[in-house]
């Protein structure tokens, strides 16, 4: 978890930058509202991440410290039962005060005095490490202001875009999807070196895989939607009890933000009300809904150390390993052997979330630049589908 601390100022201007870029598109309504209990507003994330260096960095490292505002210290405190109280997070939307203005002040009267921390964070290893983590931290929530603005955007009836269509970073392609043999055996997944890693990404350790084949691309739009019109959402047999249970309280008969307009489909993206692109990979899917096409199809998902080694190999012929989507596994995210929690509340960060959900791998469009790697252990709900979700699919060999 180092960076030269000669570049770690530069770095933090250019990811606290994007922040506020990213929000720019939006209204000052639209960074304050809320969709969904999972979803949190653009000002929330805004004022968030500021928070993380302004608790876990200035509070404990600047001279004579005091808090922008105090009761901050409360509203935008999201997971972190060790510093304190949190405001709720289905309520995140409920905060008018702060407005936007206040929030952009906020953050500029953070990055300033960390601006004067910069000679002290030089000499400091630790602390180097801490301000890595702490954008790290925040290119995560870059994505989530993505995922988040999405669905909001996706619950107006005018379907409303984000950005024009033609700034739109589109995953590659797809090419015709061929099934790649992988020996298996004895390997070693998990980060090891001198790079940045979350801790839940180690301590590298060896696995034994049994032979088996992956898919060379994404399941594609116009191969899941043979699937929606093949009634797959309606056959049992195809679906986790669970899963069947889930698709059948909420009626789900297609991925989120489909929409079939006069006989076509469409989707709603970034750039708004779009056709549905057929060679592009299907995403917002659940690991239900992933799981369920495996099943159609003959095949399964991936473990996440099927992906990660077959991804280390870089196979010519294989493709979207990284900004395409996130890729469900059927790993459940757990805590690799000797794994430990790192002591106070930054210890908080991914050790106690690891129960009730599943690991996808991979990165997706909403990834910030670079903050991609081979070992990255994302992690969800079954049920999570705002996400830019999808489908590698994998088979036993012999």
């Amino acid at each position: 978890m180092t960076m030269t601390s000669c570049a770690l100022p530069f770095r933090y201007v250019d990811v606290r930058n994007r922040s506020v870029a990213l929000a720019a598109p939006l209204s000052a309504e639209d960074c304050g509202a809320q969709s969904m209990p999972d979803a949190s507003p653009t000002k929330w994330h805004l004022a968030h991440t500021t928070w993380f260096f302004e608790t876990f960095v200035l509070e404990s490292h600047e001279p004579g410290f005091a808090p922008f505002a105090p009761a901050f210290r409360v509203l935008f405190n999201s997971y972190y039962n060790g510093v304190g109280a949190k405001h709720p997070r289905p309520q995140r939307g409920l905060l008018t005060r702060p407005s936007l203005d206040e929030v952009l002040a906020y953050r500029a009267d953070v990055d300033a005095r960390m601006a004067c921390l910069w000679p002290t964070v030089a000499h400091d290893a630790a602390l180097c490490a801490l301000v890595g983590l702490g954008l790290q931290h925040e290119q995560q929530h870059q994505e989530l202001m993505l995922t988040d603005i999405l669905h909001l955007l996706s619950c107006n009836p005018l379907f409303p875009a984000y950005a024009d269509a033609s700034a739109a970073v589109m995953p590659e392609a797809a090419e015709a999807m061929a099934w790649q043999p992988f020996e298996g055996g004895l390997t070693e997944i998990g980060h090891a070196g001198s790079g940045f890693a979350f801790d839940n990404e180690g301590p590298r350790h060896r696995v034994y895989l049994r032979p088996y084949v992956l898919a060379s691309r994404l399941v594609t739009q116009a191969e899941y939607l043979a699937f929606v019109e093949g009634g797959g959402y309606r056959n049992p047999l195809l679906w986790l009890a669970e899963g069947w249970d889930w698709r059948a309280a909420l009626g789900l008969e297609q991925p989120l933000y489909w929409h079939r307009i006069d006989g076509a489909w469409h989707q709603f993206t970034l750039a708004g009300l779009q056709p549905l692109q057929g060679n592009q990979p299907v995403l917002h899917l659940s690991y239900y809904e992933a799981d369920a096409y495996a099943r159609w199809v003959g095949a399964r998902l991936p473990t996440e150390a099927e992906w990660e080694h077959a991804a280390a190999q870089a196979t010519s012929g294989m493709a979207q390993w990284q900004g395409a989507a996130w890729q469900w596994t059927q790993s459940s995210y757990a805590p690799y052997p000797g794994f430990r929690v790192a002591e106070g509340a930054v210890g908080e960060y991914n050790g106690k979330f690891m129960v009730n959900q599943y690991v996808l791998r991979g990165s997706s469009s909403a990834t910030p630049p670079g903050h991609e790697r081979l070992t990255y252990r994302n992690f969800f709900p079954a049920t999570a589908r705002w996400q830019f979700t999808g489908i590698r699919l994998a088979r036993d060999l012999g």
